[in-house]
């Protein structure tokens, strides 16, 4: 395990580079940030001059990128175009994002896979149509929609929530928020256990567990459900880093100052610190939760080891 382990860290090195290169590219080809950082004027030739020498911009690409990767491993992501650092942004949009998607992970595994077990041992009868057909109803209506539709009715019209997140951003007030960033992920989970238990649920071992009499819940628990729940661990592990890279939406819409207000801005302004910076932390999430899910396919099979 542990040479799998370091391996697997190893692999994700040229991973990591190609990704932060990829993206560092990507944003400095999205404009002059000099300009956009003047507005609708035209910005003074000294005042440009200053800019670009205060933020090397002056340098070629490829010399760019070596700097700011070499500041990257003494915690350095720059500064801002605004002057702040953007450690100190990640420092107060982080927590934020990191409570929103634990929020929304949770109803996808409480609601998600609950609903995913159920429906697939009913495979055929009323419940399994209906859950379906609400799954299908939810992916297709996109998100923004969603959020709107309960901001509205919950927020403003019952009165149940605050239409805005507090700047706290308490647990509390990410409930409805969540559910909204965990809407369509939680469709797909659903979909996904229905389909992995209902055709699990006609293996041999299952059938043999049975037929020796174990207790029904047991099949269920033991063996079926562990077996059936790694296309889904896969699936909530890889969207780990989508909901906190893709929560712009539902962040905007609830007024919440996370990664993803932070991105927004970052992509108006052109600040390519901040955004550089903010989705390179969102590939190490991503790689650090694949590699998570890896090793957690041998505790919920035992036949899969790891050389």
């Amino acid at each position: 395990m542990g040479h799998y382990v370091i391996r697997r860290l190893l692999q994700m090195i040229p991973v990591f580079i190609g990704t932060t290169l990829l993206i560092f590219l990507m944003v400095n080809v999205m404009g002059d940030p000099i300009s956009a950082l003047c507005g609708d004027r035209k910005c003074d030739p000294a005042t440009a001059a200053r800019l670009r020498e205060q933020f090397n911009l002056n340098a070629p690409l490829w010399q760019q990128y070596l700097t700011y990767m070499g500041n990257i491993f003494t915690g350095d992501f720059g500064t801002a175009f605004n002057g702040q650092r953007v450690t100190e942004l990640m420092g107060t949009a982080f927590p934020v994002t990191i409570r929103l998607t634990v929020v929304a992970i949770i109803f996808e595994i409480v609601i998600g896979i609950s609903l995913g077990v159920v429906t697939g041992l009913r495979r055929g009868r009323p419940i399994d149509t209906t859950v379906l057909l609400l799954t299908l109803v939810v992916i297709s209506v996109p998100t923004f929609v969603t959020g709107l539709l309960l901001q509205l009715l919950l927020g403003i019209k019952w009165n149940v929530i605050e239409p805005s997140v507090s700047a706290a951003a308490d647990f509390s007030e990410l409930i409805v928020p969540g559910l909204v960033l965990a809407s369509v992920s939680l469709a797909y989970v659903t979909r996904l256990t229905r389909t992995s238990i209902a055709e699990n649920a006609r293996a041999d071992y299952v059938r043999t567990a049975t037929a020796k009499g174990l207790p029904r819940r047991r099949v269920i628990m033991r063996h079926l459900l562990r077996n059936s729940l790694i296309p889904v661990v896969t699936f909530i592990g890889t969207d780990i880093g989508s909901l906190m890279g893709g929560a712009i939406v539902t962040e905007r819409i609830f007024n919440i100052h996370g990664v993803g207000y932070q991105l927004y801005q970052g992509v108006l302004r052109q600040s390519s610190p901040t955004v550089v910076g903010f989705v390179t932390v969102l590939v190490i999430v991503f790689l650090l939760a694949n590699l998570i899910v890896d090793l957690l396919y041998a505790v919920l099979d035992p036949r899969i080891w790891y050389a």
